[in-house]
C-alpha cells in the first residue's frame, strides 16, 4: 500500500542542530510538527544546510561525517562546521558528473582509506572512475587512481558511481553513459556492476575474467544507471536500483554474471512514448524484484537497523529525485512485499539516504541549497 504523508518542511540552518518545533498535543495524538506514517512517528530535524549539490554521505568513525558535493568539494562536518579536504583529485563536473560516492575502507579505523568513484575526462570523453587516499586530518595524502570505466565517451549522463564492500572486496556501479546498446556489450565497463580487489586489482573468479572479449572486471551487466547499492547484512546479497527511461526503475538483487536486461527489457517507455522494448520477464534476463512505473528517478539507498524505529528494522530506503519522496520498502524472504511514501509533500529531492551509527536515519537533499537531515522518533 502506498500512502502519501506530509510534514512540515525542516528550517535551513549550517552548523547546529534544529527540531522541527512541537506544540502541546492531546494524549495518543502525534505532537505537532511530527510526521505519522505506517509504522513510525517521526520528525526531520535538519542537522546542515548550505551544500551545493550534495551527492554522497559517510560516517566516521569519531562522530564526524564526509559529504561529497558534485562540484567537486569534499566536506568534513565537525563541531557543526564544515572543513574543505584538500587533495581531491580533478573531476570532470559536466551535467551529471563530477565528485558522486565516498565510502570508507572495511578497516579504515587502522589504516585510513577512504574510496571515491568521481568523473574523470580522457580521450575526448567521461568515464567513470574510481580512486582512493588516505584522510589525513583535513587532506587526502597517498591518493591513487584503481579503476577507471573504459571506454571515454561524449556525454554527461549516467555515470552510475555508488561503491559497496563484501567479503573482501570492492562493488562499484558504472551507468551506461546514455548509450543503451553499451549495456549489454561485454566488451565496456557501461552499465556494469564491476567487482575489484580492496587495492583495485581484477579478482581471478569474476564471471568473465576468461571469456574473450569481455572485460574482466565485470559481476553483473544489463544495468541502466544505478544510483543505489546496499549489501544486506544477513545474507550477504547486493541489492541495487537503477534509473529506468520514462517509468520502469528498477530494484534489483544481484547474481554473479546476470544478465539484468537494459535496453532488452523494461517496463519504461521512450521519452516522449512508445516502447521500444518488451516487459520483463524475458529469457536470459533477469526480471527486478521491484520496478516504479511511472519514474522516481530513484538516487540512494539505505537498509535500516538502527533501534531508534524498531519497526523499520529490515527494510529498504531510497530516495526519489522526480516524484519527490523517501520510498520505505518493506522485505520479506527476499522480497519486496509492500511500500510506502514518507514526505511526499515536502518537495524534496533526495539524493542519497544513509543508515547512520546512531540508530537515525539521515537523507542529502539535492540541488543548489542542500541540506543534511535526519529522521528521528516524534517523542
Amino acid at each position: 500500500m502506498i500512502r502519501t504523508i506530509a510534514t512540515a518542511a525542516p528550517r535551513r540552518l549550517l552548523g547546529a542542530v534544529t527540531l522541527v518545533a512541537a506544540s502541546a498535543c492531546t494524549a495518543g495524538e502525534p505532537p505537532a510538527g511530527a510526521v505519522t506514517s505506517d509504522e513510525a512517528t517521526f520528525r526531520v530535524e535538519t542537522v546542515a544546510g548550505g551544500l551545493n549539490q550534495p551527492w554522497s554521505l559517510a560516517f566516521l568513525p569519531d562522530g564526524d561525517r564526509l559529504v561529497t558535493e558534485r562540484g567537486g568539494r569534499l566536506l568534513r562536518l565537525s563541531d557543526g562546521e564544515f572543513r574543505t579536504i584538500e587533495g581531491v583529485p580533478e573531476v570532470a563536473t559536466v551535467n551529471q558528473g563530477g565528485l558522486l560516492d565516498v565510502a570508507l575502507h572495511p578497516d579504515f579505523a587502522d589504516n585510513g582509506w577512504i574510496y571515491l568513484s568521481y568523473a574523470a575526462a580522457g580521450d575526448g570523453g567521461y568515464a567513470t572512475r574510481l580512486g582512493r587516499a588516505r584522510l589525513d586530518d583535513d587532506r587526502l595524502a597517498d591518493f591513487e587512481v584503481l579503476f577507471t570505466a573504459e571506454p571515454f565517451v561524449r556525454g554527461g549522463r549516467h555515470f552510475g558511481s555508488r561503491i559497496v564492500f563484501r567479503d573482501g572486496y570492492l562493488f562499484l556501479t558504472a551507468g551506461e553513459r546514455g548509450n543503451k546498446e553499451h549495456a549489454q556489450d561485454l566488451d565496456k565497463y557501461h552499465g556494469k556492476l564491476i567487482r575489484l580487489t580492496l587495492d583495485g586489482d581484477v579478482p581471478d573468479d569474476n564471471p568473465f575474467v576468461d571469456e574473450s572479449g569481455a572485460r574482466p572486471g565485470i559481476y553483473s551487466y544489463g544495468h541502466r544507471n544505478p544510483q543505489g547499492m546496499i549489501v544486506h547484512p544477513d545474507t550477504g546479497d547486493i541489492w541495487l536500483h537503477e534509473h529506468g527511461p520514462q517509468g520502469g526503475d528498477e530494484v534489483n538483487r544481484i547474481r554473479a554474471g546476470a544478465n539484468y536486461g537494459w535496453p532488452l527489457a523494461t517496463f519504461g517507455e521512450n521519452y516522449g512514448g512508445g516502447r521500444f522494448a518488451p516487459e520483463p520477464p524475458l529469457e536470459g534476463t533477469v526480471s527486478p524484484v521491484h520496478h516504479w512505473t511511472p519514474s522516481i528517478a530513484p538516487s540512494g539507498l539505505a537498509l535500516y537497523q538502527g533501534d531508534a524505529f524498531p519497526a523499520w528494522r529490515g527494510d529498504l530506503f531510497a530516495g526519489a529525485l522526480k516524484l519527490t519522496h523517501l520510498a520505505r520498502l518493506e522485505l520479506e524472504a527476499g522480497e519486496v512485499v509492500g511500500e510506502e511514501r514518507l514526505l511526499d509533500d515536502a518537495g524534496m529531492r533526495i539524493r542519497d539516504v544513509r543508515s547512520g551509527p546512531d540508530g537515525y536515519l539521515y537523507l542529502l537533499t539535492d540541488g543548489s541549497n542542500g541540506k543534511l537531515l535526519r529522521l528521528v522518533p516524534a517523542d
